[in-house]
């Protein structure tokens, strides 16, 4: 019951077009379906056929075909093998790690570098030069043996040993006028080696090399060499998706800085942005107050010159000897008349300069193989 209840959930077959037919799997895979019901065997052969067909465009569509063949047909060295490659292509590196050690151990291929690579993927170098120095990478076709020898250049590179890096790269395979499938790629690890080891200019021609032997365009060699001249060490693929990472971020900031405009603009007639001129009639800050208090003082200077005309020089005398607290005199009332004190209400209120401003801050794959 436990056993049961452990069990991995049954994947969901995927659907699978009618031209997708058993006829299509290579023969010799075929016949290792033999041991299977035909019914079965036919039923698993097709989705083979689709990781096939999948794998390199739709990685994950590639990976539903293969988890439900192996569901199938779990004992099947062949379907364990598609699995793990089909993981592989997707990112999947421990699965795929999984999936290909269980078809070794039944007799299936060996795939040393994929292994070699999906370790290295999940950030142990040290293991993928332990599968490459492995008995089983002592004997290996020569496409593979290339691939194999990328993988541990670049392992080297992760674990700082770059001089190693460049000099296991340096076979005879390294040669422009091959035309062997696997060359623009190993030029390529070649490029990125020596830009490692801080050799800039060779890493260019080494990229150079690599886009002049890769008829296919398979790789970005023209583009990395371009940016490796400039002083740019990031792969184009990083590049791009910095670039829209940071695209996405100023997006952001924009979306950010319009909002607080709104905010700012969000005000209608009468809100706080109206306060220093929010007066109604009658107030102390109505217009022609200054002028009202310059007309004041002028009629109480006209008053003290009729006043003094109304006195003659005797009366003006016994003023003098009168009481020395009613002895202003013309200047000093005029001149406190002048100068009263009222409140112009020319000053704007106290939180004026406090109204929002509306400024917003504006601060702004697989493995390499």
């Amino acid at each position: 019951m436990r056993r049961h209840q452990d069990a991995a959930p049954r994947p969901v077959e995927p659907g699978l077009p009618e031209d997708v037919t058993p006829e299509l799997l290579d023969q010799e895979v075929r016949r290792d379906l033999r041991g299977l019901p035909k019914d079965l065997a036919d039923n698993v052969a097709r989705h083979l056929v689709a990781v096939g067909e999948l794998i390199d465009d739709d990685p994950e569509a590639a990976l539903r075909h293969a988890r439900f063949a192996r569901h199938r047909a779990s004992r099947v060295a062949v379907v364990r093998e598609a699995s793990g490659l089909a993981a592989y292509h997707a990112g999947e590196w421990a699965e795929a790690l999984s999936e290909l050690r269980a078809s070794r151990r039944m007799g299936g291929a060996a795939h040393v570098a994929v292994m070699a690579d999906a370790e290295r993927a999940l950030g142990r170098p040290e293991r993928a030069l332990e599968i490459a120095r492995s008995p089983e990478s002592g004997d290996l076709p020569r496409d593979e043996a290339m691939e194999l020898l990328i993988v541990t250049s670049g392992a080297r590179r992760d674990l700082g040993e770059h001089a190693a890096a460049v000099v296991g790269l340096q076979v005879p395979e390294l040669d422009v006028r091959r035309e062997d499938p696997w060359t623009p790629r190993l030029f390529y690890a070649y490029g990125e080696a020596l830009l490692g080891a801080g050799r800039r200019d060779d890493a260019v021609r080494a990229f150079l090399d690599a886009a002049q032997t890769d008829a296919e365009g398979e790789t970005d060699a023209e583009e990395r060499a371009a940016l490796v001249a400039a002083g740019i060490d990031t792969p184009p693929g990083e590049l791009d998706d910095a670039t829209e990472a940071d695209d996405a971020a100023g997006a952001a900031d924009g979306e950010a800085a319009a909002g607080g405009d709104d905010l700012a603009g969000d005000t209608e007639p009468g809100d706080d942005t109206d306060l220093a001129g929010d007066t109604e009639p009658g107030d102390d800050t109505e217009p022609g107050d200054d002028t009202d208090v310059a007309d004041d003082a002028a009629e109480a200077d006209d008053d003290v010159a009729e006043a003094e005309a109304d006195h003659d020089v005797a009366a003006h005398d016994e003023v003098a000897d009168a009481d020395p607290a009613v002895n202003v005199g013309a200047d000093g009332l005029a001149g406190e008349v002048a100068d009263p004190t009222v409140d112009t209400g020319d000053d704007p209120p106290a939180d004026a300069d406090d109204s929002p401003t509306g400024t917003a801050s504006g601060d702004s794959g697989d493995a390499s193989r």
